[in-house]
């Protein structure tokens, strides 16, 4: 344990034992309790210095990440499991084992399974708040296999609860006894901030499930107390909304992973009678700005944050980045901490000299009544003959092909319609919403188009 001291911040902003961490199945989880099973799991961890934590429960999976951090490990974040990205893993962190919940686990490293703790146990330390270095490095978080090859980004503990506080403040969270229900994994750097690290540094709790089917976002709103966020992403949203069921009100709604529209944005807030505040950020920075997208299309960048551009190029510098980082994305900065969004770098498409992105294609295919869900996107051979296609995948049951079509000529410019346009049952998102291009090449491949 890292004893206090002037560069060292706590794992957790709870001052008082009986004050709630996490709440279960089964009921409440006090700070007493949150922190024996932490230094319970500690005590038995391998000696691996890097930990891939795949706990399915919120709860297991936040005490494990706190028994890493109390014994000095590395939590290692990917987008993904897979076979391939395991053995990239291998290679990184040879020492790496795995952490997981579930007897069905086949991932290819050395496991060390969940205890099972049924009876609380004192913790050995008592109820003192272990302390942890401001530099001591948290996890590395690996980029998306979409955007390159996945590269690790180490996050120190001080740089992460500089960025947890200035999202707490920005959502008003500070000094609330919130109880977060994430229908993200917290395997995903969203997750990860925002459904454990949030409720960790601000005092709040988390709900240990993590619904994805509307009933069980209903469920789990209905078995925790207010005041309740939901943070979520714009497909389990829009999932939320179509179900048409009665869900239970939160105080407040967070979304992030991809660009929410406004029109969505109007709905949710409607249905659970609450403000959404959407997310904006990536994996090298974290979290950057947020936006109440019912009433802007401006982000405000988070606290301590400042844009600059050079050579066309913006650069994020200041409060939890630590070092100046290049952005991505197609940004218009405004007026002061604002700017506007115009989606990624990678996005930008030309055809016969005209310019667009997905990310707008994406929305106004997405803004037609019918269509459930649907992307854009550039195939491995679009470059053919030197002819530039573009093709889309639509979840839309009650139209046909030429119907969407005349209402994408009313949206988007000729040259970017679609061809093929592919009509899917379901698209293939993966927990945090996103669709893996890989999965899209598949889906094309399958059946086919035009």
């Amino acid at each position: 344990m890292t004893h206090p001291g002037p560069a060292t911040l706590p794992l957790l902003a709870h001052t008082q034992p009986d004050a709630v961490v996490a709440w279960r199945h089964d009921g409440p989880v006090t700070v007493e309790r949150f922190l024996g099973d932490v230094w319970r799991l500690a005590a038995g961890l391998p000696d691996g210095k890097h930990v891939l934590n795949v706990c399915a429960d919120r709860y297991r999976f936040t005490v494990g990440l706190a028994a890493s951090l109390v014994r000095g490990k590395i939590s290692l974040l990917p987008s993904t499991h897979t076979p391939e990205t395991v053995r990239q893993l291998r290679v990184f962190a040879p020492d790496a084992f795995c952490l997981t919940d579930s007897p069905a686990c086949d991932i290819d490293l050395p496991q060390h399974r969940f205890p099972d703790f049924e009876e609380a146990t004192p913790s050995p330390e008592g109820c003192a708040v272990p302390m942890i270095d401001v530099d001591q490095t948290v996890a590395y978080v690996f980029t998306s296999g979409s955007t390159g090859a996945p590269m690790p980004h180490p996050k120190t503990w001080g740089a992460l609860v500089r960025n947890i506080a200035a999202e707490a403040d920005r959502l008003g969270v500070v000094g609330t006894p919130f109880t977060l229900i994430g229908t993200v994994p917290p395997q995903h750097m969203y997750g990860f901030e925002s459904t454990v690290l949030l409720a960790l540094l601000s005092g709040g709790s988390i709900w240990s499930g993590r619904p994805f089917y509307p009933a069980d976002i209903a469920g789990a709103l209905d078995a925790v107390p207010r005041p309740r966020v939901l943070v979520s992403t714009p497909f389990h949203l829009r999932t939320l909304l179509a179900a048409d069921a009665a869900v239970p009100p939160a105080d407040l709604v967070v979304s992030a992973t991809a660009p929410l529209s406004g029109n969505l944005a109007v709905a949710v807030e409607a249905q659970l009678q609450c403000p959404l505040i959407e997310i904006y950020g990536c994996t090298e920075t974290g979290q950057t700005a947020t936006r109440r997208t019912a009433e802007t299309a401006e982000w405000q960048l988070m606290r301590g944050l400042r844009l600059s551009v050079e050579d066309g190029k913006v650069w994020a510098h200041g409060g939890h980045v630590e070092t100046p980082t290049m952005l991505g994305d197609i940004i218009e900065p405004t007026s002061g901490d604002r700017f506007l969004l115009h989606g990624r770098s990678a996005d930008l498409v030309n055809i016969a000299g005209k310019r667009s992105s997905l990310g707008y294609l994406n929305h106004q295919l997405n803004a037609i009544p019918g269509v459930v869900d649907g992307s854009f996107f550039m195939p491995d051979d679009e470059q053919s003959d030197g002819v530039t296609r573009l093709t889309a995948v639509v979840v839309a049951p009650g139209l046909d092909r030429a119907t969407l079509l005349q209402a994408l000529r009313e949206r988007i410019d000729p040259l970017f319609l679609p061809r093929p346009l592919i009509f899917a049952d379901a698209l293939p998102r993966n927990a945090t919403g996103k669709l893996p291009r890989a999965a899209l090449e598949e889906l094309r491949r399958t059946l086919g188009g035009e």
